[in-house]
């Protein structure tokens, strides 16, 4: 027989898990613009692939990071405090994607 309560409960909490991972994610991101560490990727060169950040938009980027770590009010203290925050939410968001691969596959259950 067809359990159907099960599914609004199995839709819940994916809605509740993704929001959370999408939010400690971006809470991470936040912590970590505020700490002084801009999370700009650089531009990559490989054969045939595209350039996403053209080396004029990065030095663009650059510039307004410079600029807006001048204007930052936080202390070091403060900063080192963001960063370590940073680092707490983006290895609770690794811990809540393994926990869930650890829910879903059977094998790592031991059974």
């Amino acid at each position: 027989m067809i359990d159907w309560f099960a599914f609004p409960v199995v839709a819940g909490a994916s809605l509740v898990s993704s929001a959370l991972i999408v939010t400690l994610y971006s809470l991470g991101l936040r912590l970590m613009t505020s700490a002084g560490r801009s999370p700009t990727v650089g531009p990559a060169e490989f054969t045939g692939a595209i350039t996403v950040l053209t080396p004029k938009r990065a030095a663009k980027e650059a510039r307004r990071t410079r600029k807006a770590l001048a204007a930052n009010p936080l202390t070091d203290g403060q900063k080192r405090l963001a960063l370590v925050g940073a680092y707490a939410c983006f290895a609770l968001c690794g811990g809540a994607v393994l926990f869930g691969v650890y829910l879903i596959v059977p094998a790592l259950q031991g059974g």
